[in-house]
This record gives structure tokens, C-alpha cells and sequence, in this order.
């Protein structure tokens, strides 16, 4: 088994004022050459966004996007026809930029800032047509087991949002003390566990909230809660 652990602390930060940003991986003026990407995985933005202020119109192009708001409210724009989509906590986006697309995106709230995870997978199929959909998760059905996000386009999983990659995103909140086996889909996968709150441990490395850690050259992995959890799971090919 292969560990590469990255502490909160660790991750790039940018204060726009408006926007506060943590990048798990180089991302915008924040460069840094040993973290580049997870395998197919190459964004993990945390963001906190100002009340009615957000990203203006600028374009996409051969890049999986999904975003999952955890506080307030997103406003979507987008150039294949969706005005002002309302994103919610609970609800996850996917975008598939492919052969070029462009999109705002805003904090809907007057008065609540807005906190939301936005991720880039690398696809496995290039200028494809540009597509977008959102999904409502029910929170209860990741108490204790895991809850299935996204799933690739070309596999047969209902229920789930689709992307061009065989990757696989998930959620799972943990009561404390509970124990969970996560099983890769390949010897080519690799997983990049983030902890959004709460304390957990994987492989004797002990993550708090934002901790995150990659594990990789394995079939399955324990996850161990130290305290309620909650938990976020992004499945990628470590070779694209």
C-alpha cells in the first residue's frame, strides 16, 4: 500500500477578499510541483465565497467538474442553456466541459457566505459534447455506509451522477468508533480521502477536519472514525 498524507494545513490558500480558497493541488498563482494531481484527479478546491459575489463568465474545455455545496446557496450559468441553477447542500454538480463551454457561478444568499468543494477530473475522453446535470443526495443514506456520487458514464450504476472518467465519488458519515472497509475497483486506482469534519484514522495516520490522504497499491483500505465524521471519497486511475 502507497500513503501520501496532506495535512490541512499543507494545502495552497488565496484570500481574494471575496473569496477564500484552499487547494488541495497547484491551482491558479499557487504552484507546487510535488502536488500537481491525484492521479486523474487534478482539482480540490475548498472555497468560502462572499454574499452576492462569485465567478463571472469564463470557459471550460476537456475537464470533468463537479461541485458539492456544504453551506448556502450556488447560482449556475452556463452556455448550453441552464439560467441561474440553484445548487443546494445535499446536491452535487457535475459539468462535463468538453469540447468547450462557458459558466458563472455565484453566491446565490444577501447574507450567507457560502462554503462549497469543487473538483476537476482529467477525462478519458476528449471534446466530447458539453453536458450538465445535478442530483439531490439524501443525507440519511450515508449514515454509516457509503453513498455513491458519481460513477463513470460508461458503467451501469443507477442513481448516480456521470462523468467522462472511470472514477468513482463518494460520501460517508461515521458515527464515532465505527469501522469501514473501502474496496478500490482496480489495482490501477487510487483513493484521495478527505475529512471534511471530524477525526478519523487510516493505515495508523490519524486526519482531522480537512486532513486528507491518498492511498493507492491496494485492494482495500479500513477507514477508523475517532469521532463523528464526515467524510469524502474521490476514486481515480492512478494511469490515464
Amino acid at each position: 500500500m502507497k500513503t501520501i498524507l496532506h495535512k490541512a494545513d499543507s494545502r495552497g490558500f488565496a484570500n481574494h477578499g471575496w473569496l477564500q480558497a484552499n487547494h488541495s493541488f497547484s491551482f491558479a498563482n499557487w504552484y507546487n510541483k510535488d502536488r500537481m494531481n491525484f492521479g486523474a484527479l487534478r482539482v480540490l478546491n475548498d472555497d468560502i465565497i462572499a454574499p452576492k459575489m462569485g465567478f463571472g463568465t469564463h470557459p471550460h474545455k476537456n475537464m470533468e467538474i463537479i461541485t458539492i455545496p456544504l453551506k448556502g446557496e450556488l447560482k449556475h450559468k452556463d452556455s448550453m442553456g441552464n439560467t441561474w441553477e440553484s445548487v443546494l447542500p445535499g446536491e452535487v454538480q457535475v459539468m462535463s466541459a468538453g469540447s468547450g463551454v462557458e459558466h458563472s457561478e455565484i453566491n446565490g444568499s444577501i447574507d450567507e457566505h457560502l462554503n462549497l468543494f469543487q473538483i476537476w477530473v482529467m477525462p478519458n475522453k476528449e471534446n466530447v459534447a458539453p453536458r450538465y446535470e445535478q442530483k439531490t443526495f439524501d443525507v440519511s443514506n450515508r449514515q454509516n455506509k457509503l453513498q455513491t456520487l458519481v460513477t463513470s458514464i460508461d458503467e451501469d450504476h443507477d442513481g448516480s451522477l456521470k462523468i467522462h472518467q472511470d472514477a468513482k465519488i463518494s460520501r460517508i458519515d461515521l458515527d464515532a468508533e465505527k469501522e469501514f472497509s473501502y474496496n478500490l475497483k482496480s489495482e490501477y486506482h487510487g483513493a484521495y480521502v478527505l475529512v471534511i469534519h471530524g477525526t478519523i484514522e487510516i493505515e495508523n495516520i490519524e486526519l482531522e477536519t480537512r486532513d486528507a490522504i491518498g492511498v493507492s497499491e491496494t485492494e482495500t483500505f479500513k477507514i477508523t472514525s475517532k469521532s463523528q465524521a464526515s467524510i469524502l471519497i474521490i476514486e481515480v486511475p492512478m494511469r490515464f
